[in-house]
Protein backbone atom coordinates (compact mmCIF):
# COMPACT_ATOMS: atom_id res chain seq x y z
CA UNK A 1 0.00 0.00 0.00
CA UNK A 2 3.12 2.36 0.80
CA UNK A 3 4.28 1.59 -2.20
CA UNK A 4 1.71 2.45 -4.38
CA UNK A 5 0.91 5.33 -1.99
CA UNK A 6 4.62 6.91 -3.14
CA UNK A 7 4.31 5.85 -6.45
CA UNK A 8 0.66 7.79 -7.27
CA UNK A 9 2.89 10.94 -5.50
CA UNK A 10 6.19 10.74 -7.38
CA UNK A 11 3.82 9.95 -10.72
CA UNK A 12 1.69 13.36 -9.91
CA UNK A 13 4.76 14.79 -9.34
CA UNK A 14 6.58 14.42 -11.94
CA UNK A 15 3.45 14.88 -14.29
CA UNK A 16 3.01 18.38 -13.05
CA UNK A 17 6.68 19.14 -13.00
CA UNK A 18 6.62 18.09 -16.80
CA UNK A 19 3.40 20.69 -17.51
CA UNK A 20 5.29 23.42 -15.62
CA UNK A 21 8.22 22.73 -18.17
CA UNK A 22 5.86 22.74 -21.01
CA UNK A 23 3.79 25.81 -19.72
CA UNK A 24 5.45 27.67 -17.33
CA UNK A 25 7.90 30.55 -17.54
CA UNK A 26 10.48 30.71 -14.79
CA UNK A 27 12.46 34.19 -13.58
CA UNK A 28 15.33 34.62 -15.94
CA UNK A 29 19.22 33.91 -14.59
CA UNK A 30 22.31 35.73 -15.51
CA UNK A 31 23.19 34.73 -19.52
CA UNK A 32 26.45 32.93 -19.80
CA UNK A 33 28.03 33.42 -23.58
CA UNK A 34 27.45 30.06 -25.24
CA UNK A 35 30.35 27.99 -26.34
CA UNK A 36 30.28 28.16 -30.26
CA UNK A 37 28.74 25.30 -32.38
CA UNK A 38 30.95 23.26 -34.18
CA UNK A 39 29.17 20.37 -36.47
CA UNK A 40 31.06 17.88 -37.25
CA UNK A 41 29.55 18.00 -40.88
CA UNK A 42 28.74 21.73 -41.59
CA UNK A 43 26.12 22.38 -44.23
CA UNK A 44 27.61 24.84 -46.07
CA UNK A 45 25.71 24.72 -48.90
CA UNK A 46 22.27 25.91 -46.99
CA UNK A 47 24.63 29.25 -45.44
CA UNK A 48 21.52 31.30 -44.39
CA UNK A 49 20.92 34.73 -46.24
CA UNK A 50 18.55 37.62 -45.35
CA UNK A 51 16.05 37.39 -47.63
CA UNK A 52 15.56 40.78 -49.87
CA UNK A 53 12.03 40.58 -50.79
CA UNK A 54 11.22 39.66 -46.89
CA UNK A 55 13.39 42.04 -44.78
CA UNK A 56 12.07 40.77 -41.43
CA UNK A 57 13.23 42.04 -38.59
CA UNK A 58 15.87 39.77 -36.43
CA UNK A 59 14.00 38.25 -33.32
CA UNK A 60 15.14 41.01 -30.17
CA UNK A 61 16.93 40.17 -27.06
CA UNK A 62 16.28 41.59 -23.47
CA UNK A 63 18.52 43.02 -21.21
CA UNK A 64 19.70 39.72 -20.22
CA UNK A 65 20.66 38.84 -23.37
CA UNK A 66 17.70 36.33 -23.93
CA UNK A 67 15.28 36.37 -27.22
CA UNK A 68 11.84 38.22 -26.69
CA UNK A 69 8.84 38.80 -28.95
CA UNK A 70 8.64 41.55 -31.00
CA UNK A 71 5.41 42.95 -28.44
CA UNK A 72 7.94 42.43 -26.08
CA UNK A 73 7.01 39.98 -22.77
CA UNK A 74 4.10 38.16 -22.57
CA UNK A 75 1.98 36.60 -19.88
CA UNK A 76 1.63 33.64 -18.72
CA UNK A 77 -1.11 34.81 -15.79
CA UNK A 78 -0.97 35.39 -12.63
CA UNK A 79 0.32 32.79 -9.77
CA UNK A 80 -2.82 32.13 -8.81
CA UNK A 81 -4.40 30.94 -12.73
CA UNK A 82 -1.37 29.00 -12.96
CA UNK A 83 -1.46 27.59 -9.62
CA UNK A 84 -5.16 26.65 -10.39
CA UNK A 85 -4.28 25.14 -13.92
CA UNK A 86 -1.76 22.78 -12.11
CA UNK A 87 -3.99 21.52 -9.55
CA UNK A 88 -6.71 21.07 -12.54
CA UNK A 89 -4.03 18.28 -14.25
CA UNK A 90 -4.30 15.85 -11.12
CA UNK A 91 -7.70 15.26 -12.58
CA UNK A 92 -6.22 14.63 -16.35
CA UNK A 93 -4.95 11.48 -15.14
CA UNK A 94 -8.51 9.98 -15.02
CA UNK A 95 -9.88 12.27 -18.14
CA UNK A 96 -12.07 10.54 -20.20
CA UNK A 97 -10.63 10.42 -24.50
CA UNK A 98 -14.09 11.25 -25.56
CA UNK A 99 -13.77 13.84 -28.24
CA UNK A 100 -10.39 12.58 -29.73
CA UNK A 101 -9.56 13.24 -33.04
CA UNK A 102 -9.99 9.75 -35.32
CA UNK A 103 -7.31 7.62 -36.48
CA UNK A 104 -7.82 6.50 -40.43
CA UNK A 105 -6.25 3.98 -42.38
CA UNK A 106 -3.29 5.91 -43.98
CA UNK A 107 -2.04 5.85 -47.75
CA UNK A 108 1.74 5.15 -46.88
CA UNK A 109 2.04 2.99 -50.58
CA UNK A 110 0.90 6.05 -52.31
CA UNK A 111 2.97 8.50 -50.31
CA UNK A 112 6.24 6.70 -50.17
CA UNK A 113 5.85 6.70 -54.06
CA UNK A 114 4.48 10.17 -54.56
CA UNK A 115 6.41 12.66 -56.40
CA UNK A 116 4.31 14.67 -58.27
CA UNK A 117 1.36 15.62 -56.56
CA UNK A 118 1.05 18.19 -53.47
CA UNK A 119 -0.33 16.82 -50.19
CA UNK A 120 -0.59 16.95 -46.32
CA UNK A 121 -0.77 14.06 -43.84
CA UNK A 122 -1.62 14.48 -40.35
CA UNK A 123 0.31 12.43 -38.18
CA UNK A 124 -1.20 14.37 -34.95
CA UNK A 125 -0.19 17.37 -33.11
CA UNK A 126 1.43 19.90 -34.78
CA UNK A 127 3.46 16.56 -36.78
CA UNK A 128 2.37 17.47 -40.40
CA UNK A 129 4.11 15.32 -43.87
CA UNK A 130 3.87 17.96 -46.67
CA UNK A 131 5.00 16.74 -50.40
CA UNK A 132 5.91 19.02 -52.57
CA UNK A 133 7.84 20.56 -55.67
CA UNK A 134 9.30 16.62 -55.06
CA UNK A 135 10.25 16.57 -51.57
CA UNK A 136 9.08 15.24 -48.57
CA UNK A 137 8.97 17.13 -45.12
CA UNK A 138 8.20 16.60 -41.56
CA UNK A 139 6.64 19.44 -39.02
CA UNK A 140 7.73 19.58 -35.47
CA UNK A 141 7.59 15.85 -35.57
CA UNK A 142 6.61 13.90 -32.51
CA UNK A 143 6.39 9.78 -32.36
CA UNK A 144 6.48 9.58 -28.18
CA UNK A 145 3.73 8.71 -26.33
CA UNK A 146 4.60 11.25 -23.83
CA UNK A 147 6.09 15.13 -24.45
CA UNK A 148 8.34 15.32 -20.98
CA UNK A 149 11.22 16.41 -19.49
CA UNK A 150 10.82 12.66 -17.27
CA UNK A 151 9.04 9.97 -19.97
CA UNK A 152 7.14 8.09 -19.54
CA UNK A 153 5.45 10.64 -16.50
CA UNK A 154 3.69 13.51 -18.38
CA UNK A 155 0.80 14.34 -20.27
CA UNK A 156 0.06 10.72 -22.34
CA UNK A 157 -0.78 10.65 -26.19
CA UNK A 158 -4.94 10.08 -26.87
CA UNK A 159 -4.47 8.83 -30.38
CA UNK A 160 -1.37 6.83 -31.76
CA UNK A 161 0.58 8.39 -34.49
CA UNK A 162 -0.65 8.60 -38.40
CA UNK A 163 2.04 6.43 -39.50
CA UNK A 164 4.73 4.66 -37.94
CA UNK A 165 8.33 6.02 -38.41
CA UNK A 166 8.73 3.38 -40.88
CA UNK A 167 6.16 3.88 -42.97
CA UNK A 168 7.17 7.58 -43.78
CA UNK A 169 8.59 8.40 -47.61
CA UNK A 170 12.73 9.09 -47.43
CA UNK A 171 12.04 12.33 -45.47
CA UNK A 172 14.27 15.35 -47.33
CA UNK A 173 14.07 18.20 -44.58
CA UNK A 174 12.49 18.79 -41.19
CA UNK A 175 11.41 21.84 -39.90
CA UNK A 176 11.21 22.77 -35.73
CA UNK A 177 9.20 25.61 -34.57
CA UNK A 178 10.66 25.99 -30.60
CA UNK A 179 12.05 23.67 -28.42
CA UNK A 180 9.18 22.56 -26.36
CA UNK A 181 8.86 18.98 -25.45
CA UNK A 182 5.83 18.62 -27.54
CA UNK A 183 7.53 20.14 -30.82
CA UNK A 184 11.18 18.95 -30.35
CA UNK A 185 11.35 15.20 -29.55
CA UNK A 186 14.97 14.35 -29.29
CA UNK A 187 13.84 10.79 -29.66
CA UNK A 188 12.05 10.67 -33.08
CA UNK A 189 14.67 13.28 -34.16
CA UNK A 190 17.68 10.58 -33.47
CA UNK A 191 14.88 7.76 -35.57
CA UNK A 192 14.90 10.00 -38.36
CA UNK A 193 18.34 11.06 -38.32
CA UNK A 194 19.62 7.24 -38.35
CA UNK A 195 16.56 6.47 -41.09
CA UNK A 196 18.40 8.70 -43.39
CA UNK A 197 21.68 10.64 -42.72
CA UNK A 198 20.98 13.15 -45.42
CA UNK A 199 17.96 14.78 -43.95
CA UNK A 200 18.37 18.05 -42.80
CA UNK A 201 16.93 19.73 -39.59
CA UNK A 202 16.56 23.41 -39.58
CA UNK A 203 15.55 25.22 -36.17
CA UNK A 204 15.35 28.21 -34.90
CA UNK A 205 18.68 30.00 -33.33
CA UNK A 206 20.01 28.76 -30.56
CA UNK A 207 18.33 25.00 -31.05
CA UNK A 208 21.47 23.52 -33.02
CA UNK A 209 23.56 22.48 -30.12
CA UNK A 210 20.53 20.27 -28.44
CA UNK A 211 20.33 18.44 -31.47
CA UNK A 212 24.36 18.34 -32.26
CA UNK A 213 25.05 16.83 -29.24
CA UNK A 214 22.57 13.21 -28.67
CA UNK A 215 24.21 12.67 -32.68
CA UNK A 216 22.14 14.94 -34.92
CA UNK A 217 24.94 16.29 -37.29
CA UNK A 218 22.97 17.94 -40.39
CA UNK A 219 21.36 20.78 -38.72
CA UNK A 220 21.10 24.09 -39.71
CA UNK A 221 20.06 27.18 -37.32
CA UNK A 222 18.06 30.30 -38.62
CA UNK A 223 16.90 33.27 -37.61
CA UNK A 224 14.06 35.34 -37.92
CA UNK A 225 14.00 36.79 -41.60
CA UNK A 226 16.57 34.19 -42.48
CA UNK A 227 16.35 32.30 -45.68
CA UNK A 228 18.04 28.33 -46.51
CA UNK A 229 17.87 27.77 -50.98
CA UNK A 230 17.70 23.69 -50.31
CA UNK A 231 17.45 21.89 -53.77
CA UNK A 232 14.71 23.61 -55.46
CA UNK A 233 12.76 25.23 -52.68
CA UNK A 234 13.28 28.11 -50.26
CA UNK A 235 12.49 27.52 -46.53
CA UNK A 236 12.03 30.68 -44.54
CA UNK A 237 12.49 31.29 -40.66
CA UNK A 238 9.72 34.04 -39.10
CA UNK A 239 8.54 35.17 -36.45
CA UNK A 240 5.65 34.04 -34.17
CA UNK A 241 4.40 35.10 -30.33
CA UNK A 242 5.40 32.00 -28.31
CA UNK A 243 8.73 31.30 -26.02
CA UNK A 244 10.86 28.47 -25.53
CA UNK A 245 11.91 26.54 -22.39
CA UNK A 246 13.27 22.61 -21.49
CA UNK A 247 14.55 23.19 -17.99
CA UNK A 248 13.99 25.35 -15.18
CA UNK A 249 17.04 27.16 -16.16
CA UNK A 250 16.79 28.23 -20.22
CA UNK A 251 13.99 30.11 -20.66
CA UNK A 252 13.85 31.48 -23.39
CA UNK A 253 17.59 31.30 -24.70
CA UNK A 254 16.73 29.58 -27.92
CA UNK A 255 14.28 30.93 -30.85
CA UNK A 256 11.32 30.18 -31.60
CA UNK A 257 9.72 30.70 -34.65
CA UNK A 258 7.23 29.77 -37.89
CA UNK A 259 8.14 28.63 -41.15
CA UNK A 260 7.54 28.98 -45.08
CA UNK A 261 8.01 26.64 -47.45
CA UNK A 262 7.90 28.20 -50.91
CA UNK A 263 8.23 26.57 -54.30
CA UNK A 264 7.76 27.47 -57.97
CA UNK A 265 4.45 25.56 -57.81
CA UNK A 266 3.51 25.79 -54.08
CA UNK A 267 3.91 27.53 -51.22
CA UNK A 268 2.83 26.24 -47.53
CA UNK A 269 3.03 27.89 -44.07
CA UNK A 270 3.65 26.40 -41.01
CA UNK A 271 2.64 28.59 -38.09
CA UNK A 272 4.12 26.48 -35.53
CA UNK A 273 2.76 27.16 -31.37
CA UNK A 274 2.02 31.01 -31.16
CA UNK A 275 -0.62 33.28 -29.73
CA UNK A 276 -2.25 35.87 -32.80
CA UNK A 277 0.08 38.95 -33.23
CA UNK A 278 0.11 41.32 -35.48
CA UNK A 279 2.76 39.68 -37.78
CA UNK A 280 0.85 37.18 -39.62
CA UNK A 281 -0.24 40.07 -41.73
CA UNK A 282 3.38 41.24 -42.87
CA UNK A 283 4.49 37.24 -43.66
CA UNK A 284 1.00 37.37 -45.74
CA UNK A 285 1.94 40.56 -47.36
CA UNK A 286 5.62 39.95 -48.09
CA UNK A 287 5.92 36.27 -48.85
CA UNK A 288 1.85 35.48 -49.38
CA UNK A 289 -0.21 33.89 -50.94
CA UNK A 290 -0.01 30.75 -49.62
CA UNK A 291 -1.58 27.56 -51.34
CA UNK A 292 -2.03 25.97 -47.57
CA UNK A 293 -1.31 27.06 -43.89
CA UNK A 294 -1.19 24.89 -40.99
CA UNK A 295 -2.33 26.80 -37.85
CA UNK A 296 -2.53 26.33 -34.61
CA UNK A 297 -6.07 25.63 -32.57
CA UNK A 298 -5.52 23.96 -29.40
CA UNK A 299 -4.49 24.47 -25.98
CA UNK A 300 -5.85 27.77 -25.46
CA UNK A 301 -7.51 27.39 -22.31
CA UNK A 302 -7.48 28.87 -19.80
CA UNK A 303 -7.23 32.55 -21.30
CA UNK A 304 -5.99 34.30 -18.76
CA UNK A 305 -2.97 31.78 -19.18
CA UNK A 306 -2.64 30.75 -22.89
CA UNK A 307 -3.74 33.60 -24.42
CA UNK A 308 -0.61 35.55 -25.44
CA UNK A 309 0.94 32.42 -26.47
CA UNK A 310 -1.75 29.92 -27.60
CA UNK A 311 -4.37 31.34 -30.43
CA UNK A 312 -7.95 30.02 -29.96
CA UNK A 313 -9.64 28.75 -32.91
CA UNK A 314 -11.27 32.30 -34.23
CA UNK A 315 -7.73 33.69 -34.09
CA UNK A 316 -6.49 31.07 -35.94
CA UNK A 317 -9.00 31.33 -38.53
CA UNK A 318 -8.13 34.89 -38.89
CA UNK A 319 -4.30 34.28 -38.49
CA UNK A 320 -4.94 31.96 -41.94
CA UNK A 321 -6.62 35.07 -43.62
CA UNK A 322 -3.80 37.53 -42.52
CA UNK A 323 -1.01 35.07 -44.11
CA UNK A 324 -3.28 35.47 -47.32
CA UNK A 325 -4.07 31.13 -46.93
CA UNK A 326 -6.34 30.03 -50.13
CA UNK A 327 -7.08 26.81 -47.55
CA UNK A 328 -6.21 26.54 -43.76
CA UNK A 329 -5.11 23.11 -42.07
CA UNK A 330 -5.74 22.77 -38.47
CA UNK A 331 -2.78 21.32 -36.39
CA UNK A 332 -2.38 21.49 -32.37
CA UNK A 333 -5.67 19.74 -31.23
CA UNK A 334 -6.63 16.73 -29.57
CA UNK A 335 -3.01 14.59 -29.38
CA UNK A 336 -2.21 15.81 -26.09
CA UNK A 337 -3.52 16.10 -22.63
CA UNK A 338 -2.40 19.71 -22.14
CA UNK A 339 -4.78 21.89 -21.11
CA UNK A 340 -8.39 22.92 -20.34
CA UNK A 341 -10.47 22.89 -23.19
CA UNK A 342 -13.00 20.12 -23.86
CA UNK A 343 -11.29 17.63 -26.31
CA UNK A 344 -13.77 17.96 -29.10
CA UNK A 345 -14.21 21.60 -28.93
CA UNK A 346 -11.44 23.25 -30.83
CA UNK A 347 -12.49 21.74 -34.52
CA UNK A 348 -16.34 22.56 -34.24
CA UNK A 349 -15.10 26.19 -33.16
CA UNK A 350 -12.64 26.53 -36.15
CA UNK A 351 -14.97 25.32 -38.48
CA UNK A 352 -17.76 27.94 -37.24
CA UNK A 353 -15.27 30.65 -37.29
CA UNK A 354 -14.06 29.44 -40.78
CA UNK A 355 -17.39 29.24 -41.95
CA UNK A 356 -17.99 32.89 -41.81
CA UNK A 357 -15.35 33.75 -43.11
CA UNK A 358 -13.63 33.60 -47.23
CA UNK A 359 -12.05 29.86 -45.96
CA UNK A 360 -15.07 28.90 -45.61
CA UNK A 361 -16.19 24.98 -44.99
CA UNK A 362 -14.30 23.79 -47.89
CA UNK A 363 -10.83 25.52 -46.88
CA UNK A 364 -11.10 24.93 -43.30
CA UNK A 365 -9.36 21.34 -43.08
CA UNK A 366 -9.68 19.29 -39.83
CA UNK A 367 -7.84 15.89 -40.92
CA UNK A 368 -8.52 12.55 -39.30
CA UNK A 369 -5.01 11.66 -38.03
CA UNK A 370 -3.99 9.64 -40.82
CA UNK A 371 -5.51 11.41 -43.54
CA UNK A 372 -3.75 12.76 -46.53
CA UNK A 373 -5.44 15.37 -48.82
CA UNK A 374 -4.05 17.06 -52.18
CA UNK A 375 -3.76 20.91 -51.91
Amino acid sequence: MLKKQLFCRLFISGFILSIMTLQVQSSPEPVKIPEPINSPEPINSLEPIKSPESEFESAPKDNQGRFTNHGGEISHGSLSVRLKFYLRRFGTLFRSDAGAPKRVANQADFLRDNRTTATVTWIGHATLLVQMEGLNFLTDPIWSKTPSPLPPVGPSRWVDPGMTIDELPEIDFVVISHNHFDHLDLPTLRKLAARNSDTIFFVPLGNADLLIKKGITQVQELGWGETANFKNIQIHCLPTQHWSKRKLSDTRKSLWASWAVIGTERRFYFAGDTGYFEGFKQIGAKLGPFDLAAVPIGAYEPRAMMAETHMNPEEAVQAALDVQAETAVAIHFGTFDLSDEPLAEPPVRFKAAAKKTGLGLDNSWVLDIGETREF
